[in-house]
């Protein structure tokens, strides 16, 4: 299958996970993209982990609603939660969903706690991704 269908058949094969990574969720209810989870456990060859899990992980996957508090909070938590130099994949409701956040809410929070936001993605018809990288090296 070329790459193009990976992409068309699951929303995940754009989000540069691979196989191997120990992807940690957090945030998980019960509004939360089950495609975009199963596509993504394809794609790495296992389940996600949840918040339980107890050593480092590649990639946190942070689904946040505006509900669920203090954003920095999470990211620094997020943070905690990686491997040296991983990746955080903040999802957060597309505009006019419920929990929306506005974007310049999320840059702020990710660099307040010193991260680098990149352009916000579409991950799902109700999500909208943002990928964020630690400054640890």
């Amino acid at each position: 299958m070329s790459t193009s269908e990976d992409e068309r058949t699951n929303p995940a094969a754009r989000l540069g996970f691979e196989p191997g990574q120990v992807v940690q969720e957090i945030g998980y209810d019960d509004d939360v993209d089950q495609d975009l989870r199963e596509g993504i456990e394809s794609l790495i060859g296992q389940d996600l982990v949840d918040e339980d899990y107890d050593d480092v992980a590649d990639v946190v996957l942070l689904w946040f609603r505006e509900e669920d508090g203090d954003l920095p909070d999470a990211l620094v938590d997020a943070i905690g939660l990686l491997e040296d130099g991983g990746t955080i994949w903040l999802l957060t409701p597309k505009s006019g969903r419920d929990g929306y956040i506005e974007p310049s809410d999320i840059q702020d929070a990710a660099q307040t706690v010193g991260l680098s936001p990149a352009k916000a993605v579409s991950v799902a018809k109700d999500w909208t991704g943002t990928r964020l990288k630690s400054g640890k090296r």
